[in-house]
């Protein structure tokens, strides 16, 4: 069988911006500030581990017009229907959608436009017909022949199923060039709560895009790639309640416990353990980890449980700390970092892992070449 690579990760973000302090104190102007929800959104906030957030929304600071989700005169939130967010997220998700797509092919050495055969666009944050997939065939002008798939609904780990696509296309056909582009628009849904799930979901989640070159092409040697080792999925045990996602009549509700950190922490030992039993390695055998920033906690316990240092997920809190939580577009943030490490080395063993509704854990072992 055909080694399968990774050759190229890019990513792209809106152009707006927002510190956490300011986005907490926004959230914290809808509430009563005195009561029990206002001080949890102050703790949580204040050790979110978050410095800043890039949203699609530009009412945070452009106060001259009647936003969409804030009123201008009295700087009260509106709450915009689910279908206003939708309509906001169609024109905004293909723009980009084929920013991130384009630079991930004019980034990669070897490959253009005319090299894609297939297209896997992966979203939860939204929906519109004709997809993504579509008008990144027809915005970058690929091949109208080129196969299109998307992968919806899935959450934060989505990019890992379409990973397993794309390594099934290529070993399909050795010849075949696979473009991923994950993208979440994440604050369309975002509104005030005193409950401590919706004030957890409103302090981590961010918008943002990431894309993926997938081949069975030998790397040019220009840019470091990653070969594919194992991939690996499993759902934790009694966790189905503790991260969802629904639709609301007002944006997409989410469901995310504050027990999830603890849930992970009892069960990521043994699924490492499993992935690496499969392939003859022990955990003193991977030299780099790239675990999905959903928060803070879940860094902290994952950690804990996998006995790791600090500087073990310092690519993972990095991404956090200027980016948040973008779903699934965040684990290839991660990713693209650990690429362009200046500690980078040949052969490096990469575990890399994302967790989602379920709780579905979906993890992957990569070699750097």
């Amino acid at each position: 069988m055909s080694a399968i690579y990774i050759h190229h990760i890019d990513t792209a973000v809106p152009e707006i911006s927002y510190p956490q302090e300011q986005i907490g104190s926004v959230m914290l102007e809808q509430i009563d500030p005195e009561s029990k929800g206002a001080r949890l959104l102050r703790r949580v906030y204040k050790h979110s581990g978050i410095e800043k957030r890039h949203s699609v929304i530009r009412d945070y600071v452009d106060y001259d017009h009647d936003g969409l989700f804030f009123d201008a005169t009295s700087d009260s939130y509106k709450s915009p229907s689910t279908r206003d967010r939708n309509d906001l997220y169609s024109i905004e998700a293909r723009k980009l959608f084929l920013e991130v797509s384009r630079r991930v092919i004019e980034g990669c050495p070897g490959m253009d436009t005319n090299d894609i055969t297939h297209v896997i666009t992966v979203s939860c944050t939204g929906f519109f017909a004709p997809g993504p997939d579509f008008y990144i065939v027809k915005d970058l002008e690929l091949d109208p022949s080129t196969q299109r798939f998307h992968l919806g609904f899935m959450g934060c780990y989505a990019a890992f199923p379409a990973l397993k696509m794309a390594e099934a296309f290529c070993i399909a056909d050795p010849e075949a060039v696979v473009l991923i582009a994950c993208l979440e628009l994440c604050t369309l849904h975002l509104h005030p709560s005193e409950e401590i799930d919706g004030i957890v979901a409103t302090s981590v989640f961010a918008d943002g895009a990431s894309s993926a070159i997938v081949s069975a092409r030998p790397p040019s040697g220009e840019n470091t790639s990653l070969k594919f080792i194992k991939l690996l999925s499993t759902i934790a045990p009694n966790s189905e309640e503790d991260m969802a996602w629904s639709i609301g009549d007002h944006g997409f509700d989410m469901v995310l416990s504050t027990y999830i950190p603890r849930i992970l922490e009892a069960n990521v030992g043994s699924i490492v353990t499993t992935l690496l039993k499969e392939v003859g390695l022990e955990r003193a055998d991977i030299d780099r980890w790239a675990i999905h920033p959903g928060g803070r906690a879940i860094l902290d316990k994952t950690a804990q449980a996998l006995d790791l240092n600090e500087d073990s997920l310092s690519e993972s809190r990095r991404v956090l700390r200027d980016f948040g939580n973008m779903s699934s577009a965040t684990i290839l943030f991660v990713l693209k970092e650990i690429l362009e490490s200046e500690a980078a080395q040949t052969d490096e063993k990469i575990f890399a892992m994302a967790f989602g509704p379920g709780l579905t854990v979906e993890s992957a072992l990569f070699t750097r070449v």
